[in-house]
């Protein structure tokens, strides 16, 4: 095949210093570039940490995720189009899209020789290519990159407290809308000043038309009111389509922000109730629909309330009295009954989260319910909170309905007085029959948002209670701190060491370790033994870094682990937890979450390791076979085994498994224990296990009694000094 311009132009290159990370098979244009820049401008991060948590578009980075990618790197970008031609030099090196999903990064070009110098995604090679033959593969966008300023501490937080509402994380998002708002009110106020043509229409026909039969005059009016009609319904119609733009935008940046800060945040700060917390997610609706829905445009509306009233002021004059004292009744009852409303909402808020909670708790475990035989106590439970949720939801629909009541009350009786006060004005000559209707309409326009002052109350404490559940997310501790550098590790030995660690889970007074101090060299094999509850566990996951202790330090490869980005640290750590979680998929699907590059050779090696490819064979899906929810369609031991396939997946220095066998027959355990053995040969191993027979994958002991090491040395003598009652475990 002939080669195109610009391929020919790069047969001939200059190698550079730079490398980049990607899988076997597999290249991603866009990370390669971001992966170069960063090394480029002395950021180095790696591929991981870059794009850990994002939302990639068939495993790759688009340019919207290329700019979120970069500011975990220190970076500001900034996708735009522009001709090659045009391109500052100031802003180089700068990452250019071409045609057929392909990327380079320019590093400068020259017009007058027609030359541009680049480096190529794939290879992280410098090369000097024709800029005729770049410019017919430059598909027209290119992205800006330049490192982020960040000011000291002490200054950023004196201006954050002085100016702390631009940074909200709602509303910046809205003000990025505030064109669309702009023209909302824009298109309310001549919506507003239309309303008051069929009014004007009616008087002038009862005070001018009909006294002097003057149908050429009507005939002019209707037509004008007509056309007041039409561009009333286009401004309407062109209302709503506004706020839905608006919505529909907020509503993607807003849930996109809002699960990312979730899915961010610090393992230890996980919800105590997933069905609370998802009800409590589920609020942000209640705060979208708020600004997608004519809500808004009744708050709009109320504003324009006092150009009516000096309307009806204008003609009949002491008439624009009686809407406005109608107007304060209504405001004062409404805000009257406030903060009734407001109980009513927050209460009915948390029944529908503790009704949730029963419902998801309940359903995960329904197993575990009917072989108790605890439908009983879960039925009365739910009755409790399905009860507690209708009481309170009756209540805040009986304030509603008061409200509600209340002010139409007060819009007919208003009317009535109206009429009277009218007869007697047009009695004494001083207002005439078509300035009386008017004012009738007047009135009732007027009246009308404020009558439905109820249902904006018990809207707007709605959306404000979600807001402030929605606020207590967003302040969750994020395990990456924007602000906070990690040490960059493109690679790990596997050097394990705790520093007089002693922790407590949140909520917990109890210590679970105590002081605890240990060394793990590279490649060493190491078991955790000891009673339940004494530890075991939780030193994998300070480990993996989900918490943190509360004194002492844990340092992997001589770096504290707080200083290394938790997605490089647990990418480099092969870990499978005591009880292995599984999402509805196949068998395949699950081995491979969480690396969606990985070759099938690596998958088949992992299976054969782990005793899946044994269960598989036996199927007729093989590797497609479904695991039902949670694998529920799996024995144990095949969960456990499809778990020890995801812990065996990458070529990682450490593993860290938890009682890996437990579900398993003796034969599959020795069968795997003897596979385990082999694969974890040179690498550290830290393994948690009650089994003797899973002793022999590893060489040391560690022996762990309420939370303190009592025990560690070589597996023989240790084993021994248990055996002789040496060693008092309580």
């Amino acid at each position: 095949m002939k080669k195109s311009s610009l391929e020919q132009e790069l047969s001939s290159s200059t190698p550079m210093n730079v490398d980049v990370d990607q899988p076997k098979g597999f290249h991603d244009p866009l990370l390669s570039c971001l992966l170069l820049i960063t090394k480029l401008e002395n950021t180095p991060c790696s591929e991981t940490s870059l794009i850990a948590g994002l939302p990639l578009v068939d495993e790759k980075l688009t340019p919207e995720l290329f700019v979120r990618a970069s500011k975990r790197a220190g970076l500001n970008a900034k996708v735009v189009e522009k001709p090659l031609n045009n391109i500052p030099d100031i802003v180089l090196p700068a990452t250019l899209i071409l045609k057929r999903n392909r990327a380079v990064i320019l590093l400068s070009y020259d017009l007058e020789q027609g030359k541009a110098q680049i480096l190529e995604s794939k290879t992280g090679i410098e090369k000097v290519v024709a800029l005729d033959a770049l410019a017919q593969a430059y598909a027209g966008y290119a992205i800006y990159t330049r490192p982020a300023y960040h000011l000291d501490d002490d200054v950023a937080s004196e201006v954050h407290s002085i100016n702390s509402n631009k940074d909200h994380w709602f509303w910046s998002v809205m003000r990025s809308s505030w064109r669309i708002y702009r023209d909302v009110l824009l298109s309310a106020f001549f919506i507003s000043i239309f309303a008051v043509a069929t009014p004007l229409f009616v008087m002038n026909v009862y005070d001018r038309v009909v006294p002097n039969n003057a149908i050429e005059t009507l005939w002019v009016l209707a037509i004008g009111v007509l056309i007041v009609y039409v561009f009333d319904a286009i401004l309407k119609g062109l209302r709503g389509y506004f706020i839905e733009v608006a919505g529909k935008k907020s509503d993607i940046l807003l849930s996109s922000f809002l699960f990312e800060r979730v899915l961010g945040s610090r393992y230890s700060e996980r919800p105590a109730s997933v069905g609370a917390f998802t009800s409590q997610f589920k609020e942000f609706d209640t705060v979208r629909n708020f600004y997608t829905t004519s809500t808004i445009a009744a708050f709009v509306d109320m504003p324009f309330v006092i150009v009516f009233i000096v309307l009806i002021f204008y003609i009949g004059g002491l008439l624009a009295v009686v809407p406005f004292i109608s107007l304060l009744l209504i405001l004062g009852y409404g805000l009257m009954m406030r903060g009734s409303i407001q109980h009513a909402v927050e209460q009915t808020f948390a029944s529908g989260a503790q009704k949730n909670a029963t419902l998801v708790e309940s359903m995960v475990g329904l197993e575990t319910v009917k072989t108790l035989g605890a439908e009983g106590a879960v039925q009365r439970l739910w009755e409790q909170s399905v009860g507690h949720l209708s009481h309170w939801s009756q209540k805040m629909r009986m304030y509603t309905l008061s409200v509600n009541i209340f002010s139409g009350t007060v819009q007919q009786v208003a009317n009535v007085v109206i009429v009277i006060l009218g007869v007697y004005l047009i009695s004494e000559r001083e207002m005439t029959m078509g300035a009386l209707i008017a004012s009738v309409m007047l009135t009732s326009r007027a009246l009308a948002p404020i009558a439905q002052v109820a249902g904006l109350l018990v809207t707007y404490d709605q959306t404000k209670t979600a807001l402030e559940a929605l606020n207590s997310l967003v302040e969750k501790t994020q395990e990456r701190d924007p602000k906070k550098p990690f040490i960059k590790r493109p690679s790990f030995s596997g050097s394990i060491q705790f520093k007089n660690v002693t922790f407590a889970y949140p909520g917990e007074e109890y210590n679970v370790l105590n002081d605890v101090a240990f060394a793990i060299n590279p490649g060493e094999r190491v078991g955790l033994i000891g009673r339940i509850g004494s530890g075991k566990s939780t030193i994998h996951k300070l480990i993996l870094g989900l918490y943190k202790p509360d004194s002492g330090s844990i340092l992997i490869d001589g770096i504290d682990s707080q200083q290394i980005d938790p997605a490089d640290l647990r990418r480099h750590i092969g870990y499978m937890p005591q009880e292995v979680t599984l999402f509805a998929g196949s068998v395949k699907s699950n081995i491979m979450y969480g690396s969606p590059h990985v070759e099938d050779e690596d998958i088949l090696r992992a299976s054969e390791l782990s005793g899946v490819k044994e269960f598989v064979d036996h199927h007729p899906l093989g590797f497609d076979r479904a695991v039902g929810e949670r694998g529920q369609a799996l024995s144990g031991g095949q969960r456990q085994s499809v778990g020890m396939a995801r812990a065996m997946l990458h070529d990682v220095p450490m593993y860290l498994y938890d009682e890996p066998t437990s579900g398993m027959d003796n034969t599959t355990e020795t069968i795997v224990t003897g596979r385990l053995a082999q694969a974890v040969k040179g690498k550290t191993l830290i393994l948690v296990t009650h089994k003797a027979s899973l002793l022999a994958m590893v060489d040391r002991l560690i022996v762990l009694d309420s939370g303190k090491i009592i025990a560690d040395g070589a597996k023989g003598p240790v084993l021994e000094a248990l055996q002789k009652g040496q060693l008092r475990v309580s």
